[in-house]
């Protein structure tokens, strides 16, 4: 019989011990272990979004509650973390989630002044927000007094009307169509608390099901009246232009949220600059096109070199192998073979070209031109307006080295981070790219130039009239009207534009961000690369592997100066 020597048994009997006792402490070292900077990031995303799903109906004070106990606690978190032992990217981690607490706590003071603009205008709806609340902590309702609720709020709603109606507020059609969209928001959300009981409950069913149609009714008519009587603005209706300007202080604000220490002043005063700057370079361009300087006449010439119908997929293949080459021929920056092919096209819907006049690009190019049934003088605009050369000037916007490129490498790289999506450094990256290739003769000829210059312009107006739309300055008239006479847009395409920036679900700053961040990437280029240790591959290979953050904080990560808890907003990138 064989026997295994006993030194040998004795060992493997205290190896099996050891690991065996290990267990116990293993178990509780990672069960005790600090959360790190990317799970905390994903922890505060994950408890605020669960406090938007509880509370998905407007008007709640209990959600306002709960999102600043909410705040107050993640500030505590935050202040319990050794700061000193963070790594520098964890460390710009901390200040990007310390960023987004407080601007969160600024946007629930925001939302509640917003609220109080309309409770004017609102009927009696506390009964339903008792139900929706005790919904939420799982008390449960009860249908006689259900039906005694729904009926006092549907009186309370038809008097409000009839005193609006003889009172005649004068309300803009922004706050009309808001206050009315409050009350469609309130409806849906009671009309899923109700298919909750309805029919699962026989006895609530019963005494609820006539009431709350009568009610639903009500508030239909209700949000109606707000938005076409009151407001002036049939609902629905996308054609009229309706924005609703956050005004000056919650512009400033917003600014610093996303570190620019300037106001929106200085920044239309920086534009206007710019601007000057494009003006003299169309002057130059129409020169050389033989047109004495006239660089409208310019622009109108180069309109009309656009594709034919069906023709402006294979032009956008032919313009991304163009910047490709070009960018790999100089050695500009890291392209994967993957992120090369796996892009796509769709061609855009009529009902989209309303917001989206140009193309617009990621992963996947969605193409504006001239379909089937649009009108004749929209056909020849969108043609225009989508040109050989000045599609030449949006290709490497939208796909490499722009968004796609920026997204691809967002998915791979420092991804806990991509809940701080910066449009500063989305759209700034991308206008930088416009920006430099200018500069490095990637048009050839002056039509070219002429293509680039008409979106450099546009990116200055953008700044321009977005910002005094929302400062309360100009109209949506006189935005279309700049843009037609400053910048060369066919009329509808300049609608469409201010469209999409004044009621295309686009943050207040999305407009102004191109210009603004792609002068912080020129600046950090000209201070890390011409200036100091990076090449333009490391340069440009670092600023996507940082994800989409405030540009203030990507220039922290990639310079070597000390990065303490005390980081105020500072950075005067166009001074």
């Amino acid at each position: 019989m064989f026997r295994i020597p006993h030194l040998l048994l004795t060992s493997s009997l205290l190896a099996v011990t050891l690991l065996v006792s290990a267990r116990p402490a293993l178990a509780q070292t990672e069960a005790s272990r600090p959360a790190s900077m990317a799970e905390f990031i994903a922890q505060y995303q994950a408890d605020s979004n669960a406090l938007d799903r509880l509370f998905p109906f407007p008007f709640s004070d209990y959600r306002t509650l709960a999102h600043n106990q909410l705040v107050n606690e993640w500030r505590k978190q935050l202040k319990m973390v050794d700061f000193e032992a963070l790594s520098r990217s964890e460390r710009i981690d901390w200040h990007l989630l310390k960023d987004r607490i407080e601007d969160d706590s600024r946007q629930m003071d925001i939302e509640l002044a917003r609220r109080t603009e309309i409770a004017p205008l609102m009927p009696k709806i506390s009964p339903l927000l008792e139900r929706l609340h005790d919904h939420t902590e799982r008390r449960f309702a009860d249908g006689r007094t259900t039906a005694i609720a729904f009926e006092e709020v549907r009186l309370s709603v038809r008097n409000k009307q009839e005193a609006l109606l003889e009172e005649r507020p004068n309300i803009s059609a922004a706050l009309g169509r808001r206050a009315g969209g409050t009350i469609d928001q309130l409806r849906r959300a009671t009309s899923d608390w109700m298919r909750f009981y309805a029919e699962y409950d026989p006895e609530f069913t019963w005494w609820c099901t006539q009431p709350w149609e009568s009610l639903e009714e009500e508030l239909r008519s209700f949000a109606i009246f707000l938005e076409q009587d009151l407001g002036g603005v049939l609902p629905g209706d996308t054609d009229t232009l309706v924005g609703d300007p956050i005004g000056r202080e919650a512009l400033q604000q917003a600014l610093y949220a996303e570190r620019i220490p300037y106001t929106p002043e200085e920044l239309i005063a920086i534009a206007e600059r710019e601007f000057i700057w494009c003006t003299e370079e169309r002057t130059k361009a129409a020169n050389e096109m033989g047109l004495n300087g006239d660089w409208r006449s310019a622009q109108e010439k180069v309109k009309d070199i656009h594709p034919e119908p069906g023709d402006q997929p294979a032009i956008i293949k032919m313009l991304a192998d163009e910047a490709v080459t070009f960018l790999e021929d100089r050695d500009l920056l890291t392209i994967p073979d993957l992120c090369k092919s796996v892009w796509r096209m769709e061609m855009m819907t009529p009902e989209r070209q309303k917001f989206t006049p140009y193309f617009t690009g990621g992963e996947v190019v969605s193409i504006s031109y001239p379909t089937e049934g649009m009108d004749h003088a929209d056909k020849l605009m969108s043609m225009r307006g989508n040109n050989l050369h000045y599609s030449r000037a949006v290709v490497h916007h939208e796909l490499i080295p722009g968004h796609h490129l920026q997204g691809y490498m967002a998915q791979r790289w420092n991804t806990q981070r991509r809940m701080f999506r910066s449009p500063f450094l989305i759209e700034g990256w991308a206008l930088y790219w416009e920006m430099r290739l200018y500069d490095m003769g990637f048009p050839t000829m002056p039509e070219d130039r002429i293509g680039m210059l008409f979106w450099r312009s546009h990116r200055c107006a953008r700044i321009i009239f977005s910002l005094k739309f929302h400062l309360g300055e100009w109209g949506p008239q006189e935005c279309i009207d700049f843009l037609v006479e400053n910048v060369g847009h066919e009329r509808r395409n300049a609608t469409a534009e201010v469209r999409r920036s004044i009621q295309g679900g686009y943050g207040p700053l999305y407009q102004a961000a191109y210009m603004t961040g792609g002068l912080q990437l020129l600046a950090l280029h000209k201070e890390l690369v011409i200036n100091g240790p990076y090449s333009e591959k490391q340069f440009h290979d670092a600023v996507l592997r940082q994800n989409s953050i405030a540009i203030e904080y990507l220039r922290a990560a990639l310079n070597d100066k000390p990065l303490t808890k005390n980081f105020p907003v500072a950075w005067r990138f166009a001074d």
